[in-house]
């Protein structure tokens, strides 16, 4: 297909993903209400100013004049894009599996059959955990203040935290990924395991401010379980690896080609050109010039 025909297929591609993302914001903007009470059932609140001394609880509101219109827009927006993902990432499959091998397309599935679940289970647990960080960081309020939060920045927080566990419950699924195209082996991985464990911690006391463990085991307990998986079956497949290896090429594929000399003989100089009949000249000139 010459470059042409690819532009025109990738503008198809991406009007049909846009049409499909705006279709469902449509959609979702008739429910931002629902979607908002949502997001923001972590947050215990308030019922007024008078019971909310303290960090026991907050009261959750607009603090501009055009705040309900730009959360609106988020949160249809965000809902569009997940809403819509399976028509999205299916063109963008779509415009690319044309120039993947057969094994390729079947690793392809497989990534893609593994990193979706694991980002759901990762957020889910993310607003499982929600209500307590949220119950921690509003513990910190001073007697006598009130704690008065913003709508946009409490979405902004849980969608925050949301992504962060999703894509954290993917480092297992690259370190997979990286073992089967031979970056990393099994046994490297496997003597990283104290540094891994070690920083998994470390990330997951960041990513979680809470003052217990409870948040930071939630989210680093499972990473480092799904960590030792990567480990076994990188090892396993290295294993594979050498036996496939050791039995020599398949029938279907080409062994590697020996190109040295056992014996370098020499070569007679041969005429670049036979000799000529004639040694007439016209010109100046030979019969070939």
């Amino acid at each position: 297909m010459p470059l042409v025909e690819h532009l025109r297929e990738l503008r198809n591609r991406l009007a049909k993903a846009v049409v499909a993302i705006v279709v469902v914001m449509i959609v979702a903007a008739f429910y931002s209400e629902q979607l908002m009470q949502f997001l923001a059932e972590p947050v215990p609140k308030c019922e007024d100013l008078a019971n909310s001394d303290g960090g026991n609880c907050a009261i959750v509101s607009f603090n501009t004049l055009t705040s309900p219109f730009t959360t609106t827009i988020k949160v249809s927006l965000m809902a569009g894009l997940i809403v819509s993902s399976p028509v999205w990432l299916y063109q963008l499959w779509a415009f690319v599996a044309p120039g993947l091998h057969k094994h390729e397309k079947k690793y392809t599935y497989c990534f893609v059959s593994a990193a979706v679940p694991l980002f759901v289970g990762g957020a889910y647990l993310s607003y499982v955990i929600l209500p307590v960080s949220i119950k921690v960081l509003l513990s910190l309020t001073p007697g006598g203040s009130a704690n008065i939060l913003s709508l946009d920045e409490v979405l902004d927080f849980t969608i925050r935290m949301v992504l962060v566990f999703g894509l954290a419950f993917e480092l297992p699924l690259l370190l997979i990924m990286l073992n089967l195209v031979g970056i990393v082996s099994g046994r490297r991985m496997a003597g990283w395991w104290r540094g891994v464990v070690m920083g998994v911690f470390v990330f997951g006391a960041v990513a979680t401010p809470t003052t217990d463990p409870v948040g930071m085991i939630a989210l680093s307990g499972p990473i480092v379980v799904l960590y030792f998986v990567a480990v076994a079956f990188s090892l396993l497949n290295d294993k594979r690896r050498a036996r496939r290896e050791a039995a020599g090429p398949a029938d279907d594929e080409a062994s590697e080609l020996d190109l040295t000399p056992e014996s370098i003989e020499p070569v007679e100089p041969v005429a670049a050109l036979p000799e000529q009949a004639a040694k007439d000249r016209v010109n100046g000139y030979d019969d070939v010039t």
